[in-house]
């Protein structure tokens, strides 16, 4: 096979690439040659086995540098001390790693229940630490009231709040678009001499304001630090970038960039070039994805593998597959990692072609490889399955996907959720929707479209007019919380 290259950067991809096997993908339009990626891995380091020490043998010396003389044998009482100090201790271990463990986990549900145990014991006294993890575990998991009660609990016990722990229930906020309740967490903090908000509780609010594309709350913002004297960095203004390249304002998004680069303290970083090829990979313009791309070398700018991500993940989407095996080629050169998210991006791009064969087989080497697949993977797997027509094997890879203990996230369920409706089988959507919100996953818009159009289809217009009428519910006004939520988790006020 000729060598691969990318046609916009010398500087990304080398002269000549190594000969690889390859294989043709056949579509409508044109066929497409990609690369197998059957790279062998590095070879594993040698194993050094540990050696065990003698009784009376210490690291370093000898055993027969000690005389008896010098030997002592353990004190029994103190021996029994020691054993009963560390059996009394043995329940505390379990359970305050059990609650690291199920935060680790992301399974908010089950790492409150475990808090609400150990606050009911006399020797545990939870501390900052333990509220400023939950409370960004509950942002992240979409419970922003139950961060808000918890904030309240950890008041009442007598804790200081802290800009730190005000700033994760303002993005606890955030991460539901609840913008007018961000504010109000913005307010209460201005009032409290201790709790002044700083360039990341700013950053934080015009990130969601960003996201909604209310860039008149992200100038008042703007005002708002600079009458603080509170400078916006880099990464403030990486999110502003960001925004304007998602809304399609170019000609903001460059006015932000020459006041980077103008600037002594806020230069332009990989971030930078991370976002703006991002915003135009995202959009399919893969021309300026590469123009952008040259100007920031030109700047200095050294691409890291999330770069080469982004590029990928672009291309795959473009089916332009030659460029797409061309960056892989060049990471393996540079000794820049694949990582999960570079696999997920080709995973995903030959499952939206319905290449089930590339699909499975670039999941294979990720495994192979050793490389720990997460939620995107499985709904990567699931969408290809679908495309491609094969339901039974989308059964399999959601209990492939409970057996690795995958966290089941709003896009998990959505990605089972279109599977349904695209095999017409309803009854199996309905418990799917059902499953989802035992297990306390809220549905999204994309939830409620996926199964509306699965009932259009059908005629089914009354269950069309309940789902619309609980799609009001939970998700137009979601200041409400529901009585049943208030059951599962009660704070000791």
């Amino acid at each position: 096979m000729a060598s691969l290259s990318l046609s916009f950067s010398s500087s990304i991809v080398p002269s000549s690439i190594p000969h690889h096997k390859s294989t043709k993908i056949h579509t409508q339009d044109s066929t497409f040659r990609v690369t197998c990626f059957a790279i062998s891995s590095p070879p594993s380091k040698p194993v050094v086995k540990k050696r065990h020490w003698k009784k009376g043998e210490f690291p370093g010396t000898s055993e027969t540098s000690f005389d008896d003389s010098t030997r002592r044998t353990p004190i029994k009482n103190i021996k029994r001390k020691l054993e009963k100090k560390n059996s009394a201790k043995a329940w505390v271990n379990t359970v305050t790693e059990s609650l690291s463990e199920q935060i680790d986990k992301k399974q908010w549900l089950q790492a409150l229940q475990v808090f609400d145990m150990l606050r009911e014991q006399t020797f545990y006294k939870p501390k900052e630490g333990a509220y400023m993890k939950l409370i960004v575990l509950l942002g992240k998991s979409g419970q922003p009231h139950r961060a808000h009660r918890l904030f309240t609990t950890m008041i009442e016990e007598g804790l200081e709040p802290t800009p730190h722990l005000y700033t994760a229930l303002l993005a606890a906020y955030c991460r539901s678009n609840l913008i007018d309740e961000a504010f109000s967490v913005l307010n209460e903090m201005k009032r409290l001499p201790l709790c002044q908000p700083d360039v990341f509780t700013y950053s934080t609010l015009i990130k969601v304001c960003v996201d909604a594309f209310k860039f008149d709350l992200v100038e008042l913002l703007y005002e708002e630090m600079a009458e603080r004297s509170i400078t916006p960095n880099t990464v403030t203004q990486n999110i502003v970038l960001g925004g304007y390249g998602k809304a399609g304002k170019f000609d903001q998004m460059e006015k932000v960039l020459s006041s980077m680069l103008e600037s002594t303290t806020c230069k332009p970083d990989v971030w930078t070039m991370n976002t703006i090829i991002s915003v135009f990979g995202n959009k399919g313009q893969i021309d300026m994805m590469e123009k952008w791309y040259e100007k920031f070398r030109n700047f200095g700018i050294e691409p890291e593998t999330r770069t080469f991500n982004i590029l990928i993940g672009a291309y795959g989407k473009k089916r332009m597959y030659d460029k797409m095996s061309s960056v892989m080629e060049y990471m393996r050169k540079l000794q820049f990692p694949w990582t999960t998210s570079t696999y997920n991006n080709v995973i995903e791009a030959f499952a939206d072609a319905g290449d089930v064969r590339h699909m499975e087989c670039t999941f294979d080497q990720m495994r192979a490889e050793g490389m720990k697949a997460d939620t995107k993977t499985f709904c990567c797997l699931i969408n290809g399955y679908a495309n491609a027509g094969h339901f039974h094997k989308v059964i399999s890879s959601v209990q492939l996907a409970g057996k690795f203990e995958i966290p089941e996230n709003v896009a998990f369920y959505n990605a089972v959720l279109s599977a349904c409706a695209k095999a017409d089988d309803l009854m199996e959507m309905e418990r799917v929707f059902k499953r989802m919100k035992d297990n306390q996953c809220q549905p999204d818009e994309t939830t409620y479209m996926i199964m509306i159009e699965a009932y259009r289809k059908d005629g089914m217009n009354d269950k069309i007019y309940y789902l619309e009428q609980e799609k009001q519910t939970l998700i137009t006004d979601k200041k409400i919380v529901s009585h049943s939520e208030d059951e599962i988790y009660c704070s000791d006020s």
